[in-house]
């Protein structure tokens, strides 16, 4: 490609015949000037704590930060909404002369006693890293004064990427969960990484009750400060967005002695795998006999139903761009599944591990991308002759302005994607939005002008 900034050719591979490793350059803060498609640090942060459904969010920093996040996740709630309000300390110039923590003092109080909340987090934004408010002491002092658990989350925005965001809201977790770590171990998991987008929790945790399996806990989609505390006593981690709770899981291995698993619930082949797996490891062979016989049960009636599309998808061509590589991985699987090949697959933050697993299952002459820009994803969705995009809010209007069908896999979406539902909710918007007539309208407009 013309024109690449040179450092962003190693993050830039080409799959070929016999890669194992290509050596692709991920998980570094983006290049200046290639037009990043990753969000802040704040804005990791908060999409991670944001769906805690009782939890209180005050943002210390201008108004812009607050309104950038607010009710920035498609979450469920079977409980308290109050995570949809969105508190901010409004700081302005005076507050960066003088300093804010006074400000800030002032609008945790009054939270505090309007509400009376058990949670609070405050977010200290890029203004906040400049101007030096001690935020720490602020949240202590409030904490120690009213007897409860304000907690700060060291975000500024410049201090590192998206997933930096991620790890101070796993610390920010922690904070709350090394309270309460002495407390017997019960038969039971907690799920990290999912943040019940369209009520995808409620499907996850539907099929453990099949499989026997209790919930004791889940980080963050429909959580609340109960459920939250119980976490330290479950015998299982199970992750599923290892990009934003991985972090999390090794921390709570080291406290807690929690062992971990990653898994996927996209796709009936990768949630298959996932629920046979979690019964093997916590060694329930109860479990495990009524997993296999949902799971044949249910990939039953979902191919039946998927065989009506796929001879409208076979040999169709797939891009995807999404943010952590078990996403894309699952995607590359359902893609397959239904005959089609994907010839870019990028990630926001994917990890050199995941981009091993790309590698091996994506097909040769596959272009991979480690934080594209929108030039560099244009670029090759038209030189690969994608036929769909499937993104986020950001990427959309590429697809579109190219002529390109897009499917919605963002954390703002309003319809599930996990499990076996979720995969017929996915063939079925794969099948309407490749197929749809319009694209036939925009391609002889094309042609008009060429």
């Amino acid at each position: 490609m013309n024109g690449i900034i040179e450092e962003r050719k190693q993050s830039i591979v080409l799959k070929k015949a016999g890669m194992e490793n290509s050596g692709i350059t991920c998980d570094k803060d983006s290049v200046s000037g290639s037009v990043s498609q990753r969000a802040c640090v704040y804005c990791g942060a908060r999409v991670v704590l944001n769906p805690i459904t009782d939890a209180f969010h005050i943002v210390h920093g201008p108004i812009g930060c607050a309104s950038y996040t607010w009710d920035i996740r498609g979450s469920l709630t079977s409980g308290d909404d109050i995570f949809r309000t969105s508190f901010s300390t409004d700081l302005r110039e005076r507050d960066v002369i003088f300093g804010g923590e006074k400000k800030l003092e002032a609008a945790i109080e009054e939270v505090v006693l309007k509400y009376q909340p058990r949670l609070i987090f405050v977010y200290a934004t890029c203004i906040v890293g400049v101007i030096g408010d001690d935020v720490e002491a602020v949240c202590k002092s409030i904490s120690e004064k009213y007897a409860m658990h304000v907690i700060p989350v060291k975000s500024p925005g410049f201090s590192g990427n998206k997933a930096t965001g991620y790890k101070m809201a796993c610390n920010a977790i922690m904070h709350l969960l090394k309270s309460y770590r002495n407390q017997p171990v019960q038969k039971g998991i907690n799920i990290l990484g999912d943040f019940n987008l369209a009520g995808e929790m409620w499907i996850i945790k539907s099929y453990m009750k099949e499989m026997g399996i209790p919930v004791i806990s889940t980080f963050t989609g429909d959580s609340s400060y109960e459920k939250l505390i119980k976490a330290p006593s479950a015998q299982l981690n199970v992750v599923q967005c290892a990009g934003s709770s991985m972090y999390l899981a090794n921390l709570m291995y080291e406290e807690f002695g929690i062992p971990y698993i990653k898994v996927s619930f996209f796709g009936v082949e990768d949630t298959t795998e996932s629920l046979l797996k979690i019964a093997d490891t916590l060694k329930d062979e109860n479990a495990r006999k009524k997993a296999e016989e949902f799971c044949a049960e249910q990939s039953e009636r979902v191919e039946a139903i998927i065989a009506k599309y796929r001879k409208n998808l076979e040999g169709k061509r797939a891009a995807v761009f999404v943010g952590g590589g078990f996403k894309a991985i699952s995607l590359i699987h359902q893609f397959t599944a239904l005959g089609m090949k994907t010839v870019v697959v990028g990630t926001q933050t994917g990890k050199k591990d995941e981009y091993e697993v790309i590698e091996k299952i994506a097909d040769k002459g596959t272009v991979i991308l480690d934080d594209a820009n929108p030039a560099e994803l244009e670029h090759y969705m038209v030189e690969m002759k994608a036929d769909i995009l499937v993104g986020g809010v950001k990427e959309r209007p590429l697809a579109y302005k190219l002529g390109i069908a897009f499917c919605d896999h963002n954390h703002e979406r309003k319809h599930p994607l996990a499990g076996f539902d979720g995969v017929l909710n996915f063939v079925e918007e794969i099948n309407s939005s490749i197929n749809h007539p319009v694209w036939d309208f925009i391609k002889s407009e094309v042609s008009s002008y060429e």
